[in-house]
């Protein structure tokens, strides 16, 4: 019997947090890796060389908003699967720099989209999108229970049901990709699916006070500096465990077919709530000395509670989160203890 062909993948962003855990899962289930990322991000050279221990794998450093380059790169070989992951990330920083989050996020995700209609439209499409793309959600009733910010009456949390509204540069950007992803499945055809992705946090996080505020808070405590929180720190989020978003990227690929043109909610969900406060307690109770923190206004563009409902997820390809809250978090507070270096 001739053996099975091997699955091959592109990792866009591939040196970053989330790309380079994505690659090392599917260079250890067995398919040949291409990781493209232009080493813009704190980490992503160590990131790539850390990779290189793993396994073998093709690495170009691009810049998604060259078409040219992405063409060229598409040309030299084919794809079963895009993982796009690839984008400006922090709300603050588009703030401060709006015209480099929209060309990063928006024209760097159409040259993707372009790339593949025209050199492996048969390709299973995955965007790394955000629930930024929902916006303040002034609309929804907020109380506070137990000393954090929660929805009064969504007890699943938000659905992808809930009209997008953009809200900050970064918002704009990550949401106009959003729907030209969605979009193309619609009018081209293509494979493609949009995970509206909830407060990732794991290992080989270089964390700042930008974006990554759980590992931000793990590193910050593990090296003595102090942290700021923006706002009362009862702000909430569903967080979800690295290990837990790749499982869901695999079961969406195995069940492609009935996911392609669809938009999923991808957090921690209702159970996996955590406001600053909390994580500052656990880091108390697990590190075993105080955490140093102050106090300033909170920064613009940031939700008091977001909750994913993840339902539609485990309802199309049986997913879920493994991972509670303050099991990930010690995992990811452990490995940063033992990996210091890396952060000095």
């Amino acid at each position: 019997m001739a053996a099975a062909q091997q699955r091959k993948v592109l990792i866009t962003g591939g040196a970053g947090f989330i790309g380079v855990n994505a690659a090392r899962r599917y260079l250890d289930e067995g398919w040949q890796v291409t990781v493209w990322d232009n080493l813009s991000r704190i980490g992503g050279k160590r990131n790539i060389e850390w990779l290189r221990g793993i396994g073998a794998f093709d690495f170009a450093e691009i810049d998604l908003r060259r078409e040219k380059a992405v063409n060229a790169a598409f040309e030299a070989q084919r794809f079963d699967l895009v993982l796009h992951c690839a984008g400006q990330v922090a709300v603050t920083s588009s703030v401060t720099d709006p015209r480099d989050d929209l060309e990063n996020n928006i024209l760097g995700t159409f040259n993707m989209l372009e790339g593949t209609r025209q050199f492996c439209p048969g390709a299973f499409f995955i965007f790394a999108s955000t629930n930024k793309v929902y916006g303040g959600m002034e609309e929804a009733h907020i109380v506070e229970r137990d000393g954090r910010y929660e929805y009064e009456n969504l007890p699943d949390g938000v659905s992808e049901e809930q009209p997008l509204d953009f809200h900050s540069p970064y918002g704009c950007s990550k949401g106009a990709a959003d729907q030209y992803v969605r979009d193309y499945a619609r009018i081209y055809g293509l494979k493609t699916t949009c995970f509206r992705q909830s407060c990732i946090y794991g290992y080989r996080q270089f964390g700042v006070e930008d974006q990554g505020w759980v590992a931000w808070f793990l590193i910050a405590h593990a090296l003595g500096r102090p942290i700021t929180i923006f706002g009362d720190g009862k702000q909430t989020r569903d967080v979800l465990f690295i290990d837990d978003l790749v499982d869901a990227y695999f079961r969406a690929w195995e069940h492609r077919e009935l996911v392609a043109g669809q938009i999923y909610n991808i957090g921690g969900g209702p159970r996996n709530l955590l406001s600053l406060r909390q994580l500052i307690a656990l880091l108390e109770a697990d590190g075993g000395k105080p955490v140093q923190y102050s106090f300033a206004p909170p920064r613009p563009g940031d939700q008091k509670v977001f909750v994913a409902d993840i339902r539609k997820a485990e309802r199309d390809f049986g997913w879920q989160p493994a991972h509670f809250s303050e099991d990930g978090i010690r995992k990811l507070n452990h490995w940063i203890r033992a990996n210091l270096e890396l952060f000095r």
